[in-house]
């Protein structure tokens, strides 16, 4: 791996990529060959492998959330298991004896000491999406960019999945995104990430080597600033 393009990365993974054991240790692989270079890393997981929140029916919302939540914590628990003493992990909800409650300080510590942060749990409050989690801590922390795996190559025009003419966007602005109304992120999520003009990269999760060559700067998937 050369001169990384982005030295800060939070990372933005789907529930969906802990069901997939070889996509998961693809994942692990080059997240330990990134921090070798140098690279600062965060991990923010959904739980959609085991529970969405908001798919949750006959259950009130808040607690459905919780469960989504704690969803993410079961996910959290095996990336850190898996990157073993390269990593740290904070929950935003603590669960004593298994995960710390996250902390900004003791999080910025241990980034700067090189450690992987993986950061579970979403915000800690219902009604917040995983992706509104990732860019807080990406704001938290100083990140230069988030790097966001998905099941497609991109941002399109339309869901690629369903139309196969959509086009796929290399590079748009925030305020494209907004007026196309494309799903990057939940509006809140980017709502947030546009004002504190941090990077979203969309790409294909399933590409090899594709988080290395996102943090190296090759142009795959698409750039949102």
């Amino acid at each position: 791996m050369s001169r990384p393009h982005y030295n800060r990365v939070l990372l933005k993974i789907s529930g969906e990529c802990f069901a997939d054991e070889k996509l998961l240790a693809r994942i692990v692989s080059q997240l330990v060959a990134a921090r070798a270079t140098g690279v600062r890393l965060a991990v923010v997981m959904g739980g959609g492998n085991i529970l969405r929140g908001r798919d949750t029916k006959n259950m009130d919302p808040v607690a459905a959330d919780r469960a989504g939540m704690l969803a993410t914590v079961v996910n959290g628990l095996r990336l850190a298991d898996l990157l073993g003493a390269k990593a740290r992990h904070f929950s935003a909800i603590g669960v004593p004896g298994t995960a710390s409650g996250y902390d900004v300080w003791q999080a910025r510590d241990a980034l700067s000491k090189g450690r992987i942060l993986v950061l579970s749990g979403g915000t800690g409050n219902p009604f917040f999406s995983t992706d509104s989690a990732a860019v807080l801590r990406a704001a938290e922390l100083g990140m230069d960019a988030i790097v966001k795996g998905t099941r497609v190559p991109g941002v399109f025009s339309a869901d690629p999945e369903k139309n196969p003419g959509a086009r796929l966007y290399p590079k748009l602005t925030y305020e494209r995104a907004l007026k196309e109304k494309l799903k990057v992120m939940d509006l809140t999520a980017f709502a947030l990430c546009m004002e504190r003009r941090i990077p979203i990269v969309v790409f294909d999760i399933a590409r090899p080597r594709a988080i290395l060559e996102v943090i190296n700067g090759k142009r795959i998937g698409s750039v949102i600033c």
